[in-house]
């Protein structure tokens, strides 16, 4: 939603017109593609738009670039995630191979988990791949981290709310 202060406006205005191009640029150089340059630099604009307030006029390029560093580690994360999900796709006997819309409906599902578990604490998104890959005990679990069993089943609560919200999200059962 736009902000509805002219004032803030303008200031928005100005920011996209001194540092989008440098931004894009920025992007197209680390990433050596012009349209995916494009898609973040107008995602940090949006981040920015979102922002708690408009920093002034001499930290944008700063927050900008901070924004971006994020946008970026996101992105190579996402793309290390599709070659891994491709990579075990071809894996998998043809017959038995997902239609494009199944993969890309797999592959954002995928990238929704990946966000949700950078969401988490170090200790709640541990606990879980604890529970969830290696099919430890609570106790277990407890004894790795070092914290109570209560702690454990806390991490995971806390964990499993947020997977239910995802499912509820795509429309999954869990």
């Amino acid at each position: 939603m736009p902000p509805s202060d002219p004032a803030l406006t303008a200031r928005l205005s100005d920011a996209y017109q001194h540092h989008q191009p440098w931004l894009q640029g920025w992007f197209r150089r680390r990433l050596g593609d012009a349209a995916q340059a494009e898609d973040l630099s107008q995602d940090a604009f949006i981040r920015l738009l979102r922002a708690p307030r408009l920093p002034v006029a001499e930290e944008v390029r700063a927050l900008l670039t901070t924004i971006a560093k994020g946008l970026l580690i996101d992105h190579y994360r996402h793309d290390a995630l599709e070659k891994a999900y491709l990579a075990e796709l071809a894996q998998q006997p043809e017959a038995l191979s997902p239609s494009p819309e199944q993969r890309a409906e797999a592959l954002q599902y995928l990238i929704a988990i990946d966000r949700l578990l950078d969401g988490l604490s170090l200790k709640a998104r541990t606990a879980f791949l604890l529970s969830r890959i290696d099919k430890l005990t609570h106790a277990e679990i407890a004894a790795q981290l070092q914290v109570s069993v209560s702690r454990v089943r806390q991490y995971l609560a806390q964990a499993l709310l947020q997977l239910y919200q995802l499912d509820d999200a795509f429309g999954t059962p869990t």
